[in-house]
């Protein structure tokens, strides 16, 4: 049978969405993650016990709200269903009825080098984003007269978690919840496998439905705010589940999923030649355009590996498809793609730089909307082709580049493009060292 949501369940949604997302820096996720027990992480459970259900319930709320009959096309509903499908998994997960002792424990800090650490660091505003540039909470909590003195403090007891005093055993039944939470936010993340594909495909509905080519700026910041906010949703599960397993293999560089030591050369060249690979298959090519490779080899920093590759994936082939559509699929010998990494005490910057001939400059601002392709040429998706979000297809239906932009801006960094008409274009994807920015929360 299939799922079906109750009104009772949309009422509860509609109360959590009037409570605001608490934001989470790298360097906390990895001051956290660092030593992960059973107490810490039923801490950790808690946190995101509350956390995520807020942050799915925002995105319900935008769904059903959203103009111009968008909220009624198939696959829209069909994404707001998975997410409310999602809190209720979440909230109704029975917690563990703990005695007084141990709930006293759990709430004791870690003493650690002899001093009680009761907090990771604070996190800074993040330097790419606007106040307020994602944000759609605007709610003040009911019952409350509007006063928001009430929602500061519950925010405040609600910081991303502290270490929790690890001396000593712990119940079964911890151990036992933190498992089954675990195996809750595995079917949650595999549920919202295709999201970004499904809603595309709800994008495309929308505009044959309404003969539109371009979607307007209202659709565009909602997709911003909407996908910016699954790479959040998405962070939080892929780490919580990696600490979960970690106990099984450690490699010692890796916190869940960031790696406190990303080289970025050989990111860089996996990236490079997966590229190249996707390139030779779309185009028949015998050999895809050459791409060369500047970079320290003992350059690394702290980062998501799986956001860089990402990132670094969908500009070279942006780049590579240029290169072969302005040169011709038959040409013997390609110009070469330049690829530049810079090392700065704020940022990493990477440069990649093409001669595929460039785009107009009034057509920039196009770059950056989704579904930057016609309506007649749009392929239409299956929703199963990209199950993973990575390995999308050469010409893809334009996301590519507005959705690395939010992965470079979601750790503090950005993407901008400068591109000179009739030569070629200049990426450059800055990344931040600092790691101590904030989340940009929905």
């Amino acid at each position: 049978m299939s799922w079906r949501k109750s009104e009772k369940l949309m009422d509860t949604i509609r109360h959590y969405a009037s409570f605001p997302a608490t934001g989470v820096s790298l360097r906390q996720m990895v001051q956290f993650g660092e030593k992960p027990s059973t107490g810490t992480l039923f801490r950790a459970s808690q946190f995101l016990a509350e956390e995520l259900p807020i942050r799915l319930a925002h995105r319900v709320q935008e769904l059903d709200n959203l103009p111009d009959g968008l909220n009624e096309m198939p696959s829209v509903k069909k994404v707001l269903d998975w997410y409310a499908q999602s809190f209720e998994e979440i909230t109704t997960l029975p917690r563990p009825d703990l005695k007084k002792d141990v709930r006293e424990r759990l709430m004791k800090p870690s003493k650690t080098s002899g001093k009680a650490s009761t907090w990771l660091s604070e996190a800074t505003p993040n330097p790419s984003i606007e106040e307020g540039q994602y944000n759609s909470w605007t709610g003040v909590p009911q019952g409350n007269n509007g006063t928001n003195g009430w929602a500061k403090k519950y925010h405040a007891s609600r910081r991303y978690f502290a270490m929790v005093d690890d001396t000593g055993d712990w119940p079964a039944e911890l151990e036992l919840y933190n498992r089954r939470f675990a195996q809750t936010l595995h079917k949650i993340k595999r549920r919202h496998d295709s999201v970004v594909t499904t809603m595309a495909q709800g994008i495309l509905e929308y505009k044959r439905k309404r003969q539109r080519m371009q979607i307007d700026n209202n659709i565009q910041s909602f997709l911003d705010r909407f996908y910016m906010s699954r790479i959040g949703i998405r962070m939080l599960i892929g780490q919580h589940i990696a600490l979960t397993d970690q106990g099984h293999y450690r490699d010692p560089s890796y916190v869940g999923i960031i790696c406190t030591k990303t080289f970025v050369k050989d990111l860089a060249q996996e990236a490079i030649e997966n590229a190249r690979f996707v390139c030779e298959d779309h185009y028949g090519l015998f050999e895809a355009p050459k791409i060369q490779l500047v970079c320290n080899p003992s350059l690394n920093f702290m980062y998501v590996p799986g956001h860089l590759s990402h990132m670094l994936f969908e500009t070279l082939k942006n780049s590579l498809r240029a290169v072969v559509e302005t040169h011709g699929q038959d040409k013997q010998d390609f110009p070469v793609t330049k690829v530049i990494v810079a090392e700065g005490k704020e940022d990493i910057t990477i440069k990649i730089s093409d001669e595929g001939g460039g785009i107009p400059r009034s057509a920039i601002p196009l770059v950056w909307t989704y579904m930057y392709t016609t309506v007649d040429r749009t392929p239409n998706l299956d929703p199963d082709f990209d199950k993973s979000d990575f390995k999308a297809p050469m010409a893809g239906f334009g996301y590519g580049l507005p959705i690395s932009r939010l992965y470079a801006r979601y750790f503090g960094g950005d993407l901008k493009l400068i591109s000179m008409e009739g030569y070629g274009t200049d990426v450059y994807l800055h990344l931040n060292r600092l790691s101590s920015s904030s989340e940009p929360l929905q």
